[in-house]
């Protein structure tokens, strides 16, 4: 969880917002990032009206609350990413290595905390399974809407498009991801954390 959030912290920073004010400037990307963080948030609170709350999100891989918050935002942060992904690949730009790497190395070790809290929480292997189906799916349309209806877009669109990842990825690392990994690994959680982000820095540099 420490490695994937450093990781998430350097896609932010590097993928993100930096290329958001490159392509649409600085209003698009802030307003972005404030209605990412803003929904990430309702959604968060939704789920604990849902019957999560009172679980909290340091309580490691055992609160199912804490799961569906990770999922929540491997969604908010995908979705946006796919339709990102399709324009680029419309406009044929393409993606390097550098990229394939740094998005393994963030949604992986995401998608493990969140599936542990789910299976520690009680939920079935077949439910855990349809749910990230659901993100997949999304995630997938998300990237032919980016590819096809939104690839005659401006810059200030993709550039809101990229805040709204930023913004929800940083209010689930806050809200979820870091004090998981500081609840179950400790002071430990702080070195691997950087560790993570020194290496997907290192990774974006080769594109």
């Amino acid at each position: 969880m420490a490695f994937g959030a450093g990781v998430l912290f350097s896609s932010v920073a590097f993928e993100l917002v930096e290329e958001a004010v490159a392509i649409g400037g600085q209003l698009a990307m802030a307003s972005g990032l404030a209605i990412g963080a803003l929904v990430f948030f309702a959604g968060d609170k939704l789920i604990d009206r849902m019957g999560a709350e009172g679980m909290g999100t340091v309580d490691g891989p055992t609160s199912p609350g804490s799961g569906l918050a990770i999922v929540l935002g491997a969604a908010l942060d995908g979705v946006p990413e796919s339709i990102v992904l399709g324009l680029s690949v419309a406009a044929g730009s393409g993606t390097g290595i550098a990229f394939f790497a740094a998005v393994l190395l963030s949604n992986l070790p995401e998608a493990i905390a969140g599936t542990a809290g789910l299976r520690s929480g009680g939920w079935r292997a077949g439910r855990i399974i349809g749910l990230w189906l659901i993100v997949v799916a999304a995630s997938a349309l998300a990237a032919l809407v980016g590819g096809t209806v939104l690839d005659a877009g401006q810059g200030a669109i993709r550039a809101f498009i990229l805040g709204f990842a930023g913004g929800a990825i940083l209010t689930m690392l806050s809200d979820s991801l870091v004090p998981q990994a500081f609840e179950n690994a400790g002071p430990l959680a702080g070195p691997v954390t950087t560790l993570g982000f020194g290496l997907a820095f290192a990774l974006s540099l080769l594109d």
